[in-house]
């Protein structure tokens, strides 16, 4: 872990450190540990910000850490075919193969480092499994599910999926070479990340070397939050300790900060966390299941479109 990486971040493009005097450093208002359970077919998950006060979340509904999990040969799983509306998922894959596939004829397969972007919109049906010869074999299993809401002005635009290669992701590096920053999605420091997003955000999967510490630029209109993939470290000035499986919630300002503890356990050499951050979209959201809507009655209207068969069809070598 992870896929996607160099050995020298040195030759990497810098992202500077900003001018402590005349940014606002984002305090930390919250430290939450992710519960742990199971979706799908039983797969584990944390759900990184079931603890996390939905006021700060905004616009991100969910995210899941699938894994980290070292499978036998034939205990790999999946989801089954399920509907979405109202939003994106986003997958981002850190180690191991998935195999996506909708109802708009969009899919492809990932493996460590890939994202897929998809924009269920109006409606779409779709499955994530793992290929045949990872279900045979077994193999490492890691990686991300996050939800981006969409305003509603757009909850009901057409299904789009995007394919992110690994190999397109901008990896970006601090001025001591210590960190490397994977840009997936918005910007950062003037660089653009390759993910076209409806709701303005930003994801960054970021590696800290033991002792490394990085101080970014944010965007002060846009929320600021980290969760903690492996390792140990502290966050903010006031340097709070956090650790695997857990989220951190910042306040307003226009710089952040994560740091690496020196020592790190032996299984996990380095930190690893994704930052993100977006333009609240501050409309009510109405969530159900695999719905995000802005009412009770477009709930309903989901349910309704979804048991007419309004949300595309399974391609016929699944049905």
């Amino acid at each position: 872990m992870p896929a996607v990486t160099v050995e020298n971040p040195l030759i990497l493009p810098k992202v500077d450190t900003p001018d402590p005097t005349t940014t606002t450093p984002r305090p930390v208002l919250a430290v939450a540990t992710a519960p742990e359970g199971y979706e799908g077919e039983g797969f584990p998950v944390r759900r990184a910000f079931a603890r996390i006060n939905t006021k700060f979340l905004d616009p991100f509904i969910m995210m899941d850490q699938m894994g980290e999990v070292e499978y036998a040969p034939g205990e790999p799983k999946g989801t089954p075919w399920h509907p979405h509306r109202g939003f994106e998922t986003v997958t981002y894959l850190i180690d191991g193969q998935f195999v996506h596939q909708d109802s708009t004829g969009g899919g492809g397969s990932l493996g460590g480092g890939d994202t897929q972007w998809m924009t269920a919109g109006a409606g779409i049906l779709h499955i994530e499994t793992p290929p045949e010869e990872l279900v045979v074999s077994g193999g490492l299993f890691h990686g991300l599910q996050l939800w981006v809401n969409l305003p509603a002005k757009a909850k009901m635009i057409n299904p789009k999926y995007q394919d992110i290669h690994g190999g397109n992701v901008k990896l970006l590096t601090t001025p001591d070479g210590g960190s490397i920053l994977r840009l997936i999605a918005g910007e950062l420091a003037g660089v653009q990340g390759p993910g076209a997003t409806h709701t303005p955000i930003t994801m960054i999967h970021a590696t800290l070397s033991p002792g490394a510490r990085i101080t970014l630029p944010w965007r002060r209109d846009f929320n600021a939050l980290v969760y903690a993939l492996n390792g140990n470290g502290t966050v903010g000035e006031e340097n709070r300790p956090f650790h695997m499986g857990q989220a951190v919630v910042f306040g307003e300002g226009d710089s952040i900060s994560v740091q690496a503890d020196a020592k790190q356990e032996s299984r996990s050499p380095n930190l690893d966390v994704v930052i993100l951050g977006g333009e609240p979209i501050r409309e009510p959201v109405a969530h159900y299941g695999p719905f995000v809507m802005n009412s009770h009655r477009e709930l309903q209207q989901a349910i309704e479109d979804f048991n007419s068969g309004r949300f595309g069809q399974i391609p016929a070598e699944h049905a």
